[in-house]
């Protein structure tokens, strides 16, 4: 690297959400980083946050973030030979051992007092985790500098309260706003299983005697806990694709149980995030309009909070739909019954469709689609996008951009942090 500057004089923190299956579209957007940042960079990103699959992809990133190229590669080659079983049982012997324990619990009442009930016994996903994050490592890339802060959240359901743990270097305190807290912690296996807890299709996770799901769930500010740890900059990778996915289709028929649940998964990871990059957007446009000189006054805690967002360009349904043979064959069964096979109910099967050829075609999109931003992105990291590529596509070698000061970016890429009254809770500047 070049001409660098300080990383730690602009925090930038990386935003991962949850989705099940559609996270592998993260992970190809972090190949595309990492292939524009020269050779051997030092992690851009000092504060890395993840929720429910999302989860995966920061834990795993942060146990590696001392080299963040061979982080990200990690994690391709993961995902890019993933199969159903590894993440739950997809045979028939074990699909008809865990519907019978959720029959004999829904009949006899009692029995998830023992043990948790869920529609998919997730121990291997518990197994590859295991075997794909080093979380003793985190401590050590933290204590070496390479890391502020990792973030995983949860929800509990306990309180009903969305709890972020973090992992940092101590210089951040915990927080508690309505609905929503952060929690020092040593982040673990528990921790990265309990953010991934969907209801009912994954076991609950106890977490310190607290029984914690999925942490989209009540999550109605996904970007705050990155602002509580002091992030200046926000890089997004979404899952969400664009508004063709979510437009009408209504054939007129009922809906079956697969485009039912998939409107259910929407609401519970995609909805939130875009709603709270709204309303900081909203709060950038109000508070654009009061002198310069009145948000600078002492107190007034007011300052900006740039966000870059990458999202799929394509439905991700519609890909879905087109790897859908590749399911095992008790759980195509299973889907085609439900729906999911339907045109409808393809949704839900992008979140579940933990396969090989799906997730690849995922990890060329997020490829493509962070490509498509690179001088945006490259600039957002303080890069100089003029030097040209270090990779084209994923395999060719070409110069790298160098680090430079940072420049203002556009103004319609910027929000506005504000006093902890404004929708998406915001800490004091400084």
């Amino acid at each position: 690297m070049t001409g660098s500057s300080d990383p730690a004089a602009q925090t930038v923190a990386l935003i991962m959400s949850g989705g099940g299956a559609r996270a592998a579209y993260q992970v190809g957007a972090l190949r595309a980083i990492a292939s524009m940042l020269p050779q051997r960079s030092r992690n851009p990103f000092r504060i890395i946050c993840g929720t429910s699959a999302g989860a995966i992809n920061a834990a795993s990133l942060a146990s590696n973030v001392d080299r963040f190229d061979r982080a990200v590669s990690r994690l391709a080659r993961t995902w890019g030979n993933l199969h159903v079983g590894q993440v739950y049982r997809a045979d028939l012997l074990g699909t008809a051992r865990i519907l019978s324990r959720c029959l004999a619990a829904f009949l006899t009442g009692g029995l998830h007092r023992r043990a948790p009930v869920s529609l998919l016994d997730c121990a291997p996903l518990s197994v590859l985790l295991g075997r794909m994050i080093d979380f003793a490592r985190i401590r050590r890339t933290i204590a070496a500098g390479h890391l502020s802060a990792l973030c995983i959240t949860a929800s509990s359901y306990a309180s009903g309260d969305s709890v972020s743990f973090f992992q940092d270097d101590g210089s951040h305190e915990p927080w508690r706003r309505a609905r929503r807290v952060g929690r020092p912690a040593e982040i673990g296996l528990a921790h990265v299983l309990g953010s991934c807890a969907l209801p009912f299709a994954f076991p609950v996770v106890q977490i310190d005697g607290e029984h914690f799901g999925d942490g989209s769930m009540h999550q109605l500010a996904p970007v705050s806990a990155a602002l509580h740890l002091g992030a200046q900059r926000v890089l997004v990778i979404g899952v969400g694709s664009v508004s063709q996915e979510r437009g009408a289709r209504d054939s007129g028929a009922w809906p079956s149980l697969a485009q039912i649940a998939g409107h259910m998964l929407d609401a519970i990871f995609i909805d939130t995030l875009d709603m709270d990059l709204e309303r900081l957007q909203r709060v950038n446009q109000t508070l654009a309009s009061i002198p310069e000189e009145v948000r600078s006054r002492p107190g007034a805690a007011l300052r900006t909070i740039e966000t870059l967002v990458i999202r799929p360009s394509e439905p991700m349904d519609e890909i879905a739909a087109a790897h859908a043979e590749e399911l095992p064959r008790t759980m195509r069964s299973l889907m085609r019954r439900a729906g999911a096979l339907e045109p409808n109910g393809a949704r839900v099967l992008s979140y579940l469709l933990f396969e090989r050829g799906y997730c690849r075609h995922l990890m060329h999109l997020g490829f493509s689609d962070a490509m498509a931003q690179r001088a945006r992105i490259l600039d957002f990291l303080g890069y100089d996008s003029t030097f040209g590529e270090r990779h084209e596509g994923i395999h060719g070698q070409q110069n790298a951009p160098s680090r430079r000061p940072r420049v203002a970016p556009l103004p319609t890429n910027r929000v506005v942090e504000a006093r902890p009254t404004s929708a998406s809770d915001v800490q004091r500047a400084g």
